[in-house]
């Protein structure tokens, strides 16, 4: 028979938060699969328990070598235990290739729930919740993020993001250009540690509040677009680029974002505020 593989979340910040069956799995795991052996040490002290099987380390540097091992180990039957350094394997960590190198070979695969930063983020965010969208890590080169997040500007779900503390001013200042600066966000930081915070805010607002530097652990939630309104004209689109304007925002940040408001390419927006502007 072949054995089984575990994807076990661990905590993402508290220690008291992972779940009681995490120590089991670690204790009777035959492989333990950890993103950081350190980590690994640490975790396995803090809860008491010694993991009886071997422990190899299993991380984006050496996955593509690790999983075929991996896997001749879950079909010999083994049970093997996944974990990452925080959250769920395979969510933006290590474990979807050999989620699915299991799965090809007809191998059990199931999971100990536990913390999630997506989830935890989403609640304490105050942003409608009832349908969403997690987006993982945006693009580091600047034209390749904004063309991610113009490719869903018009997304009406809630919009969930992870990101580095050193680039959370410039995918901020990002979103507020394409989305708009009066979109609602929440930037969640250092999610059930000592230090947690939720800012929440427009985008434009939490842009100029991270360029004065931030640190910990991030997570971005954003509100969808709104539902497009039927039977917009001309004057509406420029009045309410005028609008956007007055309140602060660049004529570039108030298209796009009237656009997004209108259901309508922004090259219409544009237009509709070219010719305002040549009519006198």
């Amino acid at each position: 028979m072949t054995g089984t593989l575990v994807l076990a979340g661990t905590p993402i910040g508290d220690i008291s938060d992972a779940p009681p069956r995490l120590a089991e799995e670690l204790a009777g795991a035959d492989v333990v699969a950890a993103e950081d052996t350190r980590r690994l040490r640490r975790l396995t002290q803090a809860l008491g328990v010694t993991p009886r099987g071997r422990v190899v380390s299993y991380f984006e540097g050496n996955e593509s070598a690790r999983t075929p091992e991996l896997v001749e180990e879950l079909v010999g039957g083994a049970r093997v235990l996944l974990v990452t350094d925080a959250g769920m394997p395979s969510v933006s960590d290590p474990g979807y290739r050999l989620v699915a190198a299991a799965v090809e070979r007809d191998v059990r695969v199931t999971a100990v729930p536990g913390p999630s930063a997506v989830l935890t983020a989403l609640a304490l965010s105050g942003l409608p919740v009832d349908r969403f969208c997690f987006e993982g890590f945006l693009p580091r080169k600047a034209g390749e993020r904004l063309g991610r997040l113009r490719d869903v500007a018009g997304e009406r779900r809630t919009l969930v993001y992870f990101e580095a503390p050193h680039r959370l001013d410039d995918t901020l200042a990002a979103m507020a250009e394409v989305f708009g600066a009066q979109r609602r966000a929440a930037v969640c930081r250092e999610l059930t540690k000592t230090y947690e915070e939720v800012r929440r805010g427009g985008l434009g607002e939490l842009a100029a509040w991270a360029a004065e530097g931030v640190r910990g652990e991030i997570t971005v939630v954003v509100e969808g677009a709104p539902e497009p309104q039927e039977d917009i004209g001309p004057e509406e689109l420029v009045r309410r680029v005028r609008v956007r304007e007055e309140a602060g925002e660049r004529r570039k940040e108030a298209i796009a974002a009237v656009a997004v408001e209108a259901g309508v390419p922004k090259r219409v927006v544009f237009d509709a505020v070219v010719a305002a502007k040549n009519s006198g």
